[in-house]
């Protein structure tokens, strides 16, 4: 089930990016000064009072573009207003209200989403009575805060949780192994997901974004039902009509969270780029299972498989544990290569560990290395078992686990990955403190 989806909406430079980072807590979007910094959307998982969704930034929006780039940030716009479940409509309280606030308005009154309208940048009292201007947008209250400085966060969360859809029932179903196929536009998603099932099920555009309606494909592969997931759907024939080229990567969002293991395609022509990493990164938040997929093998100028993974593995340290495999779906090269390593992957999901073989490892660990300490306080792991699976977790039973930092929770996930290896998956440590004997 995939989390509900919350799209950050609003002219340049209002915020949009620094609202992202407050909300997730750490810096996710770049910020900075100047008008247009986000381009490509950012994605990010947001949790607040027992209740996750995510979040997307969007570029600044202008409704009458005069470049190529300002219709490209359109486009990803429009696609994040009609397929979020939520919308913040972000203006900046020190502008007031101008003409581009009240077109994006009146485009968003057309839009059967609910909307949060948000007045940012009131980083005082006097600021936050200036608010009640933008009750003339006729999107109701105007929810004053200040993104930078942390001011009415919780009230827009507050704001935000009650407007998002009531997950379903799910019911219990036979064992499926969900795959997602993401990646940026015209990397060769549908092509690698027509090789895969050896038959023309996606049509196939070398314009970006072709691929729009979302239809999943049930395959047997060895006997395990694989339930294949194009990012942006498996395109029908005869229906592209307007807007091929839009691509969202809300859509994106939403396959990595069903699925148990991801395939991130990348182009070999151009290897890692930004939005290639903001893919990742939502990937490893989503505690899912990763195989790197470098596609358009054929055209690569450097044909080192071993130098190449080397520098992609220098981009995404963060998911340092990811196989990669290099293919030509076009031309059938390497494809063979795919699902059993996303088995592969799936296995090591699934793998549980008994709770003396854990600890046999992880007191080894702990005595092989300094333990942290704060004044004459030092760390002891009493001991450790694995709690799940899909993700592999893992519970450290501590004497204070406000002891553990990054670096030290990193050794040990390194440790168990050394021993158990866990290729290709996420491993959750979690540090619960165990009173004094």
């Amino acid at each position: 089930m995939s989390k509900p989806v919350v799209a950050i909406i609003g002219r340049q430079n209002v915020g949009k990016s620094t609202l992202l980072n407050r909300m997730t807590g750490k810096p996710t979007a770049i910020v900075e000064d100047l008008p247009g910094t986000t381009r490509d959307r950012v994605m990010a998982n947001v949790s607040w009072q027992g209740t996750e969704f995510a979040i997307v930034d969007t570029g600044g929006l202008e409704l009458k573009p005069e470049s190529t780039i300002g219709q490209g940030v359109r486009e990803q716009a429009e696609a994040a207003i009609a397929e979020a479940d939520v919308i913040i409509f972000l203006v900046d309280v020190k502008d007031g209200v101008t003409p581009p606030d009240l077109e994006i308005a009146d485009m968003l009154r057309r839009v059967s989403k609910p909307i949060v309208l948000v007045a940012n940048k009131a980083d005082n009292e006097r600021l936050e009575t200036q608010a009640v201007e933008f009750y003339q947008l006729g999107l109701g209250e105007p929810l004053a805060i200040s993104a930078y400085h942390g001011r009415g966060m919780a009230k827009l969360l507050d704001r935000v949780i009650p407007l998002l859809p009531v997950p379903p029932v799910i019911e219990a179903e036979p064992e499926v192994m969900k795959v997602a196929i993401v990646g940026r536009p015209n990397v060769g998603k549908s092509t690698l997901l027509n090789a895969l099932l050896g038959e023309k099920r996606a049509i196939v555009d070398d314009s970006p974004g072709t691929t729009r309606d979302a239809i999943d494909t049930m395959v047997d592969f060895g006997g395990q039902n694989v339930l294949l997931i194009d990012t942006a759907g498996i395109k029908r024939r005869g229906r592209l009509g307007m807007g091929v080229r839009r691509y969202s990567i809300i859509r994106a969002v939403r396959a990595i969270d069903r699925a148990d293991v991801t395939l991130l395609v990348l182009d070999a022509t151009e290897l890692v780029t930004a939005q290639d990493m903001h893919i990742a990164g939502y990937i490893q938040q989503a505690a899912k299972g990763i195989v790197i997929v470098v596609n358009k093998w054929d055209l690569a100028e450097v044909k080192r498989t071993t130098e190449c993974s080397r520098y992609i593995m220098s981009q995404f340290k963060f998911v340092s544990y990811a196989p990669v495999v290099y293919i030509s779906a076009k031309f059938g090269q390497g494809v063979d290569k795919v699902m059993p390593q996303v088995c592969q992957v799936y296995h090591e999901r699934l793998k549980r560990l008994p709770t003396a073989t854990v600890n046999s490892v992880v007191q080894r660990v702990v005595a092989a290395h300094s333990l942290p300490r704060r004044g004459s306080k030092q760390l002891k792991v009493r001991y450790a078992t694995q709690a799940e699976v899909n993700p592999p977790t893992f519970v450290f039973f501590v004497n204070d686990a406000s002891l553990i930092h990054f670096s030290y929770q990193r050794y040990l996930e390194n440790k168990l990955r050394q021993s158990f290896g866990f290729t290709g998956t996420p491993i959750r440590l979690v540090f619960k403190t165990r009173g004094e004997p």
